[in-house]
């Protein structure tokens, strides 16, 4: 396989347009576990052109049971597992990993030069963080955050909303792993798919959810 037969694979899905665009694109991606490993993996496919990944957490086999790694990841940098998928999807993009915390002091450096970040932390007061930071120091950044995807309720709880300007929130808005709710494979996986089609159709053009 070399890389103009899979680009002209994804021209042909996707338009040669819209592959245009995808693969100019950056997309930053803060935290790698059940939303931001199904993201990271979702945006490979498309084409993204250059994907940032931060996360500072080791693959735990706690993670498996919702989390894009397998048990020979166990023990291994989350961001080292995760690109090496992704060059295992597409070789050809630029996967640029950060191996620490995300904070308030590095995320805008972090994140600098992507038009899209996704928050995919499991935290309230993370998420809070990103947010904030990102909308108030890369003012020409777009971000799409994740906002309850907790229990076994129906998926289709699960909607994409414009919530400011510059940031889209996608979830059932009320589920929380703090009420006793645990995180199950289907509803995240379902609200990262959630995550990553708003990022496709900002990159796009397309601002509306």
């Amino acid at each position: 396989m070399d890389r103009e037969t899979l680009e002209q694979a994804l021209i042909a899905r996707h338009g040669a347009e819209n592959q245009k665009k995808f693969a100019a694109a950056s997309v930053g991606i803060a935290g790698l576990g059940g939303l931001g490993s199904h993201i990271a993996v979702h945006l490979a496919r498309l084409g993204v052109g250059r994907l940032v990944l931060a996360d500072f957490d080791r693959v735990d086999v706690t993670n498996l049971h919702r989390q894009h790694y397998f048990i020979p990841h166990l023990g291994r940098y989350k961001t080292e597992a995760l690109a090496e998928q992704l060059r295992g999807i597409n070789p050809w993009l630029d996967y640029e990993i950060h191996t620490c915390k995300v904070t308030a002091d590095n995320a805008c450096t972090l994140f600098q030069g992507c038009q899209v970040v996704c928050e995919a932390f499991d935290q309230a007061d993370q998420k809070a963080m990103l947010v904030q930071t990102v909308l108030t120091g890369l003012p020409d950044t777009l971000l799409v955050a994740g906002s309850g995807m907790a229990g076994s309720g129906s998926a289709n709880a699960i909607h994409t909303r414009k919530a400011m300007s510059r940031l889209w929130l996608c979830g059932d808005g009320e589920s929380d792993i703090d009420q006793g709710q645990g995180l199950m494979a289907p509803r995240v996986a379902v609200c990262a798919a959630h995550q990553t089609t708003m990022v496709m159709r900002l990159l796009l053009g397309q601002m509306e959810p």
